[in-house]
């Protein structure tokens, strides 16, 4: 690794459990540089502005979350509706595992963001329904296999992947107001009851 790709990959590391633990407006760019032992001008020159990091935080976490449980909650050898039990699932362990490190639950990054600050900055709310968008996809997809298996009977595949999506971090933020991942545990389970029947034309 390059001086310069370590110096950026410094900053992300510091700014990322900030945000994730805080809020994007309670994270200072100087905090960030003492954390990440780098002047501000080296910050600068690599963000050129807060929201830049932020963006490059949010496609990291994008990129570990599809490459690690995501990924392994929609493995294709999976049973199409057995993938929502294993991403509930792990939804749980994470954030039970997120309260027994930081004393309290940190809820889902990308939720936060965009309670805070999606009506505020087009730019970040648009990265951030792309990984919402992409995230509906995988339901979509398992949806329709399901489907086409004879596990499910037939619905809209798109509607009910939306609906569950929203219900999981509905139940996500639900657990983070009460600091209580058991929450998720007891309603998690009840996503697959989620059907959105298709309209007849």
């Amino acid at each position: 690794m390059n001086i310069a790709t370590d110096t950026r990959s410094r900053i992300i590391a510091a700014a990322k459990p900030r945000f994730h633990s805080r809020s994007y407006a309670n994270v200072g760019i100087q905090e960030i540089c003492e954390s990440a032992g780098v002047q501000k001008g080296s910050f600068y020159h690599f963000f050129p502005s807060k929201r830049d990091l932020v963006l490059a935080v949010v496609d990291e976490f994008a990129d570990e979350w599809a490459n690690g449980f995501v990924a392994e909650a929609f493995d294709p050898a999976l049973p199409p509706m057995e993938r929502i039990d294993y991403l509930v699932d792990a939804a749980y362990f994470w954030q039970k595992s997120i309260k027994q490190v930081h004393g309290r639950m940190l809820g889902c990054i990308f939720g936060n963001l965009t309670l805070e600050v999606s009506t505020q900055d087009d730019i970040l709310r648009a990265k951030l329904l792309a990984i919402f968008s992409r995230a509906k996809s995988r339901f979509k997809d398992t949806l329709e296999e399901a489907v086409a298996a004879g596990t499910i009977a037939p619905l809209d595949a798109d509607l009910t992947a939306e609906a569950m999506l929203a219900y999981l971090e509905g139940v996500i933020l639900l657990a983070k107001s009460q600091n209580d991942p058991e929450v998720i545990y007891r309603l998690g389970p009840a996503i697959k009851t989620l059907r959105v029947e298709t309209v007849a034309a």
